[in-house]
Formats: C-alpha cells, sequence, structure tokens
C-alpha cells in the first residue's frame, strides 16, 4: 500500500516506464537503489568561470554559453583539476508529473573524494532540488577541492531521490520510532531530527581520521582499492579526544554512534547549525533503507563525516554534535535493501576512506 513518502526502487522503475525519468543511452539496473537513482556524466564538460544557479526563466544551456571558457571531451576520460568549477551535462532528463518532487545529492565516494557535486537544472533557484512537474534537462556542477580527477562519461558522481508529498518524521515520531527499534547506539539525541556526535576516543589505537594533502597525483574514479592512502592522506592521531581542525582543510572522521536506517523508512544528513562552530560536515547525505540494519546483514552502521573547516582554527571534541539525520517514511518498502540485494561498499562501516585508496 502506498503512502506519502520517498519512492522505492519499484516505483522508480515505475517513473522510468511511464517516460518520467528519460536518458540516453537507457538506464542500467546498476543505477537504481533501493531509495534512489544515479545520474550519469555525459560526454562533455564545461570549464566555467564561477559557480552559477541557472535563475528563473532561463536555460542552463545559456548560462553555461555565458561563462564558458573552454570544453572538454569526457568519452575516453579527461582530468577536471583542482579548484575549477565544471557543469557536465547528464544522460538523464525528467519529466517529473505533478506532485512528485526530487532532491540530488553526491553519492558517497564523491563526498569522501571532496569532489563537490551538485545538481543544477533549467530555472533552478536552488541546487539539488527540483520542483514538481519539472520537465527538462540535467545538470551536475562539479569542483573537486582537494584532488584532481580522472573522469569518463557514465560514470554516477550524484543521485537523485524522488518523493510523492512530504512524510519527514517529527520528533515525536522519530522518538517512538527509535522506542520500537533502536535507531543508534546509545542514547538517541533527537532535535529536528536524530543528532549524531564525533567520535575522537576509539575503542582502539588512536587513529581518529584522516586529512587530505595539499599536493597529491590525479585520482581516477574508476581505479578501485588502488592508490595508497599515505600518497594522498596524512593520518590523524589523538590520546586526548581532541583535534584542532585548519581552515581550508578536508578531513574524513567518523561518528561516536552507530546508526540504524530501517527497511520503510530513508534519511539524508542535514547541516548542523553553524553557530555551533567554523566547519562544515558532509557532502554526501542520503542513507537508504536498510542502512546498518539487521534486515540487511548490518548490526548499525557508523557515518563517515566529511568535513570542512571555514575561517579560524576549531577545536573538534570527542562526543560533540555534529550533524543530525532527519528521518522520512518511504511512500512503500523497498523491494531491494541497502547491503543486502545490492553491492555497497559502505555497509557496515568505521572510519573509511573513498574505495579508490588502500591503507595496508
Amino acid at each position: 500500500m502506498s503512502q506519502p513518502g520517498v519512492l522505492p526502487v519499484q516505483a522508480l522503475r515505475g517513473l522510468i516506464a511511464s517516460g518520467a525519468i528519460t536518458a540516453l543511452p537507457a538506464i542500467i539496473p546498476e543505477q537504481i537503489q533501493p531509495a534512489s537513482l544515479d545520474l550519469r556524466l555525459g560526454t562533455v564538460a564545461y570549464r566555467v568561470r564561477a559557480s552559477f544557479l541557472v535563475g528563473k526563466g532561463c536555460r542552463a544551456a545559456d548560462r553555461i554559453a555565458e561563462f564558458e571558457m573552454h570544453r572538454i571531451d569526457l568519452t575516453d576520460g579527461a582530468v577536471l583539476e583542482k579548484g575549477c568549477v565544471y557543469v557536465v551535462p547528464l544522460m538523464e532528463s525528467l519529466a517529473l508529473p505533478v506532485g512528485i518532487t526530487a532532491v540530488a545529492n553526491a553519492k558517497s565516494s564523491t563526498g569522501r573524494l571532496d569532489l563537490l557535486t551538485r545538481l543544477i537544472t533549467d530555472g533552478g533557484t536552488e541546487f539539488d532540488r527540483i520542483a514538481e512537474g519539472y520537465h527538462g534537462p540535467l545538470y551536475a556542477e562539479v569542483c573537486p577541492k582537494s584532488f584532481s580527477v580522472l573522469v569518463r562519461a557514465g560514470q554516477r558522481l550524484n543521485q537523485i531521490r524522488f518523493r510523492d508529498g512530504q512524510a519527514v518524521l517529527s520528533d515525536a515520531e522519530l522518538a517512538a520510532l527509535h522506542g520500537a527499534e533502536p535507531l543508534v547506539s546509545g542514547p538517541a539525541m533527537i532535535s529536528e531530527g536524530l543528532g549524531f556526535s564525533v567520535d575522537l576516543k576509539p575503542a582502539q589505537g588512536d587513529l581518529v581520521g584522516y586529512r587530505a594533502k595539499p599536493h597529491t597525483g590525479v585520482v581516477d574514479l574508476d581505479r578501485i582499492g588502488h592508490y595508497p592512502a599515505p600518497e594522498f592522506w596524512e593520518e590523524i592521531r589523538t590520546t586526548n579526544g581532541r583535534i584542532i581542525l585548519d581552515p581550508g582543510a578536508f578531513y574524513i572522521l567518523v561518528s561516536r554512534e552507530a546508526v540504524t536506517i530501517p527497511p520503510d523508512y530513508a534519511a539524508e544528513m542535514a547541516p548542523f547549525l553553524a553557530m555551533v562552530g567554523e566547519f562544515r560536515v558532509h557532502y554526501a547525505g542520503f542513507f537508504d533503507p536498510g542502512f546498518g540494519h539487521a534486515a540487511a546483514g548490518g548490526a548499525g552502521s557508523r557515518g563517515v563525516l566529511e568535513v570542512r573547516c571555514h575561517e579560524a582554527p576549531f577545536v573538534l571534541e570527542h562526543g560533540q554534535i555534529v550533524g543530525r539525520l532527519v528521518y522520512e517514511r518511504m511512500a512503500s518498502r523497498p523491494e531491494t535493501l541497502y547491503g543486502r540485494e545490492i553491492a555497497s561498499n559502505y555497509q557496515g562501516q568505521g572510519l573509511k576512506l573513498a574505495k579508490q585508496f588502500r591503507t595496508e
């Protein structure tokens, strides 16, 4: 029985069959996740002078022409350079029915590479948000922040989630769900979502995270487990439960809590209020049904935190609240769950770098 909420895998297949989601070439099964659809890079990237929003009544293609510096053929692969901004037309397009909205986010490995990836649309006044009834093309704005990357047409850097109405859980509903089925190890910190904190006192050893090195080689996104981590990352170790974040630096840390997403729910990591500190947490924010859940072979999975410090050095301490998970109902239970029927790189994870790196 369907209800308002996030559309599951079987509903995504229905949108594809009805023509609400189209693609050239056709969508492949591997793109369809339990509660989202992976989006593919097209064959050309436009290097632009700056990031931009398209604006109401404007076409993205016209704005690209206004800001374009040069274009790059991605068919056989090309390097997107650190610190530059690119816009890439995607292979997918939308013709959304009334009542269906969409939101996009970077995939896990994209965020862990500090690869800022945002969705833009014709007439868009926000990144990553698509209004009901949108008919038109999709584009990815891509800005490598820490590493230059080698990308190819067809690679999947971001994903899109579709909603029929709104079904975000209130704090009272979230507390009731946690009471019936624990969502987090330890006490639940519920305030406009499920709060989570940073782990700077690991159960074993003193490794608490990694900081991206400023001058490295190129990362080929297709090379899985290929790059020795020390060539790209500096280990962060501490014995006093405290680290100082450097302005402009990018860190991979891990949540203290192990999180569970039950099969009838999905979640999104929301930025925490800026007044708690000079840093931003997360690029990749979707948590699929089954993440860390026993039904999908999990026993709770900790959230990897992608942290960038802003203007001033900032002391981060063990147990400090750094973000929150906003839970939503699924419109119906997905036929596949994260970590069970699909290959999931990060089920049962702890502190873990993107899949292109090896730590041993």
